[in-house]
């Protein structure tokens, strides 16, 4: 049993279950993150037989990092609108390729406690994506935490691994 605060109990929770999942199954996961900062992977990894399942993953917090680590070029970055579905199921493709995980999840959004006027750039919205051979499929959140970062941080990885269980348990359709 688990002795430390980390991960969280909701984020071990799911972290739990998807990683019985991917083992059950013989089946890897990757991990293309952003605002949750590392927490996906992190939680991922803490879980017992992670070296089964986890083929890697990168924090591409910054538009340089994924020109650097996603294969995005200067016109992605003159392009940059925020956070979409779009933009997270191409960081989710691209790095599920690279890595050559059955999954890849993807996530992208606003933490806060500032953010934008459209809804993508609102303290509290993320958008997720997760990538395999059948297909991307994406979702958006929005937590209701308002600009509470760390909030929103936990329950964007929350959110990114639950859309991960559904996709693997045919939950979320491609």
């Amino acid at each position: 049993m688990a002795t430390s605060q980390f991960p969280p109990d909701a984020l071990r929770e799911i972290a739990s279950e998807v990683a019985s999942l991917l083992k059950e199954r013989k089946e890897s996961i990757s991990v293309a993150e952003t605002v949750a900062g590392g927490l996906v992977s992190a939680a991922l990894l803490a879980m017992p037989g992670a070296s089964s399942y986890y083929k890697g993953g990168v924090t591409m917090y910054t538009l340089e990092a994924r020109v650097a680590f996603a294969g995005w070029t200067p016109d992605h970055v003159k392009n940059y609108a925020g956070p979409t579905p779009a933009v997270v199921a191409e960081l989710a493709e691209n790095v599920r390729k690279t890595l050559g995980s059955t999954y890849t999840v993807s996530e992208s959004g606003t933490a806060g406690p500032t953010g934008g006027k459209t809804r993508n750039r609102t303290p509290g919205y993320v958008a997720l994506a997760v990538s395999s051979d059948a297909g991307t499929v994406t979702r958006e959140v929005e937590t209701g935490l308002g600009g509470d970062r760390e909030g929103n941080m936990l329950q964007f990885a929350v959110e990114a691994l639950k859309l991960v269980r559904d996709v693997i348990t045919g939950a979320a359709k491609l």
